[in-house]
C-alpha cells in the first residue's frame, strides 16, 4: 500500500525534483517542469499548482527564502527545499520505483469490453492501433537517440521505459492479430456468432449467471 503523504499530489513530487536543483519562484518551477516534460511523466493538473505550493509550504516540505520583483512584474516568492522535503523526495522515489501498484490504462478498459465489437471490426481497430504504436516507436527511438547525444542516460530512463512498453505492446498486438486473423483464437466462432445472430450463446449466458450470482 502506498504511504499516506502530507501532500499526495504527484505535482508535489515534481516540485521537489525541481527545487532540489536550486531555489526558484513558482513561475520558474512551472517553466522548468514543462521544459523537462514532467507533465508527461506524471498525471497532474496545472490548475492545482499554486494550491500544491501552499500546501507544501504549510507542511514544511519547502520554505520561502525571499521575495523578488523583476521590472513591473508582481513580486514573486522564492522557495527552497527543506530537509523534510529532501527526505520526502527520496522516500517517495523509493516507493514508486520499488512497489508495483494497479494502473488502469484506457487501452485495458477497451480490451475489457472488446466482445462488444464484431471480431472483424476489432481486427481493423487493432491494426489501426498497431500502426500508430509502430509510428510512436519510431519517433520515440529517434528522439531518444538525439537526446542521448547531449543528456546523460540517467535522466532519460523514463523515456527508455516508455519505448520498452510500446515495443512490448506492439509485439503483443501482432501476436493477438495473428490468432484472430488465422481463426485460432479460442472462442472466436462464438464471438462472431453472437454479433451475426444477435443471440447470446448459451455457454456465455451460463457463465454470466454463474459469475454474477452471490455465493
Amino acid at each position: 500500500m502506498p504511504k499516506r503523504r502530507k501532500v499526495g499530489n504527484l505535482l508535489a513530487l515534481a516540485v521537489l525534483s525541481a527545487l532540489v536543483q536550486r531555489p526558484m519562484h513558482p513561475y520558474e518551477m512551472a517553466t522548468a517542469l514543462r521544459s523537462w516534460g514532467k507533465d508527461q511523466d506524471m498525471d497532474f493538473k496545472w490548475g492545482s499548482f499554486y494550491t500544491v505550493i501552499r500546501n507544501m509550504d504549510k507542511h514544511h516540505l519547502i520554505e520561502a527564502v525571499e521575495s523578488v520583483r523583476e521590472g513591473r512584474r508582481p513580486e514573486r516568492t522564492v522557495y527552497r527545499i527543506t530537509d523534510a522535503g529532501r527526505a520526502e523526495l527520496v522516500d517517495w522515489a523509493r516507493e514508486l520505483v520499488s512497489t508495483p501498484m494497479p494502473e488502469h490504462p484506457r487501452f485495458r478498459a477497451g480490451l475489457s469490453v472488446l466482445a462488444a465489437l464484431h471480431p472483424d471490426e476489432a481486427i481493423d481497430l487493432l491494426r489501426q492501433r498497431l500502426a500508430l504504436v509502430d509510428d510512436a516507436i519510431s519517433q520515440d527511438r529517434a528522439t531518444l537517440d538525439a537526446y542521448l547525444r547531449d543528456i546523460p542516460r540517467l535522466f532519460l530512463v523514463e523515456s527508455e521505459y516508455d519505448l520498452a512498453m510500446r515495443t512490448a505492446e506492439a509485439a503483443w498486438l501482432r501476436a493477438l492479430l495473428a490468432e484472430l486473423t488465422s481463426g485460432s483464437y479460442p472462442g472466436l466462432d462464438t464471438w462472431r456468432a453472437y454479433h451475426e445472430t444477435g443471440e447470446v450463446p448459451a455457454e456465455l449466458t451460463e457463465l454470466a449467471e454463474r459469475t454474477s450470482t452471490p455465493d
